[in-house]
């Protein structure tokens, strides 16, 4: 399976973003690919709050099965949530119990006006009724079969893992 570039799919989803964006606009991260992408998009749309980044691992429901990840890091919201229009940022949808996860502890900071989604890539196979407001790509994968977003110095990619 050909996977489309992770570059053009970044400005796609950019050019989704901008007729939104506004004064009290901040973008948050997902750990790890979601955060490299909120980083870009806050450069590609010019925003005045800096981005932030959530580590969900402590919020997921399947903690206690899967215990905490080798990887984890600290999540940071250098601005006020309450009030703000917020663009939670992942690289991949799958199932959705990360993006519940990253809601649940969002909510602990304050509450915000208002919550969107920006995925790079939905590959389907939803477990909780989770949409993204926007999206650059959909994928049709094979159960068993994932999509990661890698990074490369500057440089984003797609890859194939699992079966």
């Amino acid at each position: 399976m050909s996977l489309p570039d992770a570059e053009h799919l970044l400005v796609v989803l950019a050019d989704q973003i901008r007729p939104r964006v506004g004064a009290d606009t901040a973008l948050v991260g997902l750990h790890t690919g979601g955060v490299w992408l909120a980083q870009r998009l806050h450069a590609l749309l010019g925003l005045a709050q800096p981005a932030g980044s959530l580590d969900v691992s402590f919020y997921r429901d399947d903690y206690a099965k899967r215990g905490l990840a080798r990887d984890t890091r600290s999540s940071a919201l250098p601005f006020e949530v309450e009030g703000r229009h917020l663009i939670l940022v992942d690289d991949v949808l799958h199932t959705g119990r990360t993006v519940r996860a990253a809601l649940n502890e969002l909510f602990d900071y304050g509450r915000p006006l208002r919550v969107e989604l920006a995925v790079l890539v939905d590959r389907g196979g939803r477990e909780l009724p989770v949409a993204p407001t926007y999206c650059a790509a959909t994928l049709d994968l094979p159960l068993g079969q994932r999509v990661k977003l890698a990074q490369d110095g500057d440089t984003l990619s797609l890859r194939l893992t699992g079966s």
